[in-house]
């Protein structure tokens, strides 16, 4: 019962990257379409992000108020809803319009299902799970780019994603009483058995940090997770939106050969979470995110060497491979470090500080790089890496500093 929930939940995941890659792809045809001028596609996804963060923020008392079920379902079916209304859209009006719902149901379901998992399933579910996000991500152009191919419109691709997305939101439907039927199953094994080793060290860990003035801001910790979350989302968008054009504007190298170049970066992520949810089956999320954070550092690194163009190849991949378990790790700790009272919440407020860092970090960039250089693309990069090291370490000094209380 709970394996046919999480294939559930896995495939909730898929649908959640399909729409998150699509706007990008279809845009030069869709602009052309609509006529509206290039930079609109800004407006729009500025729009689904500021809808993202909202929802991510209100997650944690959404999910008391319905459960993670009842979120992940209306969450879902705002989407579809949204997309469908993409494909009939005819003025840039209805797209601002339409990316408010998009924005708001991406986030609540990320949200929702981050917590469910972190509170649920081992870390190796975490991995897998993000790395389902990826199979979506991919899937949405492809989808795309085979009507566009073909010489039909960016509206068919739009609505058969619409369709995918209204499927799978009846499948959350139809799936209801088993979430109902595994809490409960979970419930009754607990109270047989009492609460489990792993559960205990959690409420260990977290008891000193439980009562913090502030709420959950006076735990100590919360600042440097977030900032974390900030800087790694941060550096995850600037890389996949500004690596091409440093290769092309800097090293020489043709727009196809740079575009391949990055879409193996991200098949690095993607790879290397599947990879990740087999390791953190003997190692801990700390120690494969410290790792992770050091192959990035390398691969970055790379890119600020005179070396062969080849290397360049290497070094995206490195910082795709190294930063593929961060992300799902640090989500999967939360309820360890800061207790699974405050998890929902958190994880809500890790969300939105991770969009926010996907929103701002990369455009702080381009508007740096086109009054100066593109060729400072690797030095932003590695800053954001190191931040984001810092931030982490600084959160494990102070849980050991508490620990030891």
């Amino acid at each position: 019962m709970a394996t046919l929930l999480l294939t559930v939940i896995y495939l909730a995941f898929i649908s959640l990257g399909l729409p998150d890659s699509l706007l990008g792809s279809a845009w030069p045809v869709m602009r052309k379409d609509l006529g509206v001028p290039l930079s609109a596609a800004g407006i729009i996804s500025m729009t689904i992000s500021f809808g993202t963060i909202l929802s991510s923020l209100l997650s944690g008392v959404m999910i008391k108020k319905l459960g993670t079920a009842k979120v992940t379902f209306i969450s879902c079916l705002m989407t579809a809803a949204a997309l469908l209304g993409f494909s009939f859209s005819n003025s840039m009006i209805w797209l601002f319009l339409l990316a408010i719902p998009l924005g708001l149901g991406g986030g609540s379901v990320d949200s929702a299902l981050n917590h469910y998992v972190a509170e649920n399933y081992k870390a190796h579910h975490m991995n897998w799970l993000h790395s389902f996000w990826g199979v979506g991500a991919t899937a949405g152009p492809a989808i795309l780019s085979y009507y566009i191919g073909n010489g039909s419109s960016w509206r068919l691709g739009y609505r058969t994603v619409s369709i995918i997305q209204f499927t799978v939101a009846a499948i959350l439907f139809a799936s209801l009483p088993l979430w109902k039927r595994v809490e409960e199953s979970r419930k009754a094994s607990i109270a047989h058995s009492g609460p489990s080793s792993a559960s205990k060290s959690h409420q260990s860990q977290a008891k000193n940090r439980r009562n913090g003035r502030g709420g959950v801001f006076g735990i100590g910790g919360v600042t440097q997770s977030l900032l974390a979350f900030l800087f790694y989302c941060g550096a995850e968008a600037t890389v996949g939106l500004w690596g091409a054009s440093y290769l092309v504007g800097t090293k020489s190298l043709s727009a196809q050969v740079a575009a391949g170049w990055v879409s193996l970066y991200y098949g690095g992520i993607t790879v290397g979470r599947i990879i990740s949810g087999f390791i953190t089956m003997k190692v801990s999320n700390r120690f494969l995110i410290l790792w992770g954070q050091l192959i990035s550092l390398i691969g970055v690194l790379i890119l600020l060497l005179p070396l062969p163009a080849i290397f360049y190849m290497v070094g995206l991949i490195l910082i795709g491979l190294g930063f593929a378990p961060i992300f799902p790790g640090l989500i999967h700790e939360t309820p360890a470090r800061f207790g699974s009272e405050n998890s929902a919440k958190l994880i809500g407020y890790q969300m939105a500080t991770a969009y926010a860092g996907t929103t701002l970090l990369p455009p702080l960039f381009g508007l740096i790089a086109a009054r100066t250089t593109v060729a400072l693309f690797p030095l932003f990069a590695l800053s954001y890496v190191v931040l984001m090291l810092l931030c982490t370490e600084t959160v494990n000094h102070i849980l050991r500093k508490q620990s030891a209380v």
